[in-house]
C-alpha cells in the first residue's frame, strides 16, 4: 500500500455559527483492520452496525480499517486556524511504511480551500503522534522549517515533555522489539515536527485550558496520550468538538470503552471519551474526529451507557476504500 496511490485531493465546508469549517484530506486508505485498530472491540458489534460501517469504515471481507489523514481548517474572528496537520511528506517513518516517505498534495489542497501557508495564524496539534504533527514542518534545502511561517502552534506541554527524547530516561524500558520500534518512530517524529518548531520560537506550550477567542477553547483530555487535547467551538446557537483520536471509529461509540491500539494510559482513555462523549451528546455538539471517512462528523446522542449516531454532518462521502 502507497500513500500516493490512497491519496484523494478534497475540501468540503461547514458553516457553525460564525465560524465555517473546512475539511481538507491528505490521504485515504486501508490501514490494519478494525480489530487490531480497536482491539477491545467485539467482532458481533461490527455485525451488528454493518450498515453505518460499510462502505466507509469498515472492509467486512477482511475486517479493513478504512482511514482518513485530515486537517480542519477554522476560519474564526478574522484568522485562520488550522486543527491537526497530518502526516507530512518525505519523513523517516520505520514505524509506519504506508506514511514512510509519503508524498501527497496536501498543500495543494489546502490552496484549493483558499489557505496558503503564509495565511495561517493558529496551528493547533491535539497531540504529539506523527499523523498529527507532520505538516508542522516542510523540507527545505535539507532542514526541516516551519510550513506555517506566521503561525502560532499550540502544542500541549505534556505530550512535549512527553515525547522529547531527552526525558527518554524517565519512562520504562522499552518490553519488545515493537516497542523500540514504536519509541525510535516517535524520537524521529520530534526530531523533524517538533523540535523545529520550539526552536523557531514559534511555539506556545499550553496546559489545562487555552483559550484562542471568544469561539474556540483548547481543554485537556488525556489518555490517547498523556497531553491529548479537545478543541470545543461555541459560536451563536452552534456547538461542536474537534476530539483528535479519542475516536478512531465509529464502533468506538457503540463501545466507548473500547482504546485504540495507540491509547498510552487505557483507564484514562476510557474516561475523557465517556466524558466528552457525554458533553457533547448532551450540547448537540457536533463531533469532529481526525480519521473519519465518510461523512467526517457526526452528533451524537445518549443510548444507555453508550453512544448513537443523530445525525452525521452534511459534508460530501469521502471514500477511503
Amino acid at each position: 500500500m502507497s500513500g500516493q496511490s490512497e491519496t484523494t485531493a478534497r475540501t468540503d465546508t461547514l458553516e457553525l455559527g460564525d465560524v465555517t469549517v473546512t475539511r481538507v484530506v491528505e490521504w485515504s486508505g486501508r490501514i490494519r483492520t478494525v480489530g487490531e485498530m480497536v482491539p477491545d472491540s467485539p467482532e458481533e458489534v461490527r455485525e451488528e452496525h454493518r450498515a453505518e460501517l460499510v462502505p466507509d469504515f469498515w472492509d467486512p471481507r477482511d475486517d479493513a480499517y478504512l482511514c482518513a489523514v485530515q486537517s480542519w481548517i477554522i476560519r474564526s474572528e478574522g484568522r485562520v486556524i488550522v486543527v491537526d496537520t497530518g502526516a507530512g511528506n518525505d519523513r523517516d517513518r520505520p514505524q509506519v511504511p504506508p506514511f514512510d516517505h509519503l508524498s501527497t498534495p496536501f498543500l495543494d489542497n489546502l490552496a484549493r480551500a483558499g489557505v496558503r501557508p503564509e495565511d495561517v495564524d493558529v496551528v493547533v496539534n491535539t497531540h504529539v503522534h506523527y499523523d498529527h504533527v507532520g505538516w508542522n514542518t516542510r523540507l527545505d534545502d535539507g532542514a526541516w522549517v516551519p510550513t506555517f511561517p506566521r503561525a502560532t502552534y499550540l502544542i500541549p506541554r505534556v505530550d512535549r515533555e512527553y515525547f522529547d527524547p531527552a526525558n527518554e530516561h524517565l519512562r520504562p524500558a522499552a518490553r519488545s522489539d515493537a516497542d523500540r520500534l514504536r519509541r525510535e518512530g516517535n524520537r524521529l517524529v520530534f526530531a523533524d515536527s517538533v523540535q523545529p518548531i520550539l526552536d523557531s520560537g514559534r511555539a506556545v506550550l499550553w496546559e489545562d485550558r487555552h483559550r484562542i477567542d471568544a469561539d474556540l477553547e483548547l481543554r485537556a483530555a488525556p489518555g490517547h496520550t498523556p497531553g491529548s487535547s479537545a478543541l470545543w467551538l461555541r459560536s451563536g446557537t452552534e456547538r461542536a468538538v474537534f476530539v483528535g483520536d479519542m475516536l478512531h471509529s465509529p464502533v468506538q461509540l457503540w463501545t466507548p470503552h473500547a482504546n485504540s491500539c495507540f491509547c498510552e494510559d487505557p483507564r484514562q482513555s476510557r474516561e475523557t471519551r465517556r466524558r466528552v462523549l457525554a458533553e457533547a451528546a448532551d450540547t448537540r455538539a457536533l463531533v469532529l474526529p481526525a480519521h473519519f471517512p465518510g461523512r467526517g462528523a457526526a452528533r451524537v446522542k445518549h443510548e444507555g451507557d453508550r453512544f448513537e449516531i443523530r445525525e452525521w454532518a452534511p459534508l460530501d462521502r469521502l471514500t477511503a476504500s
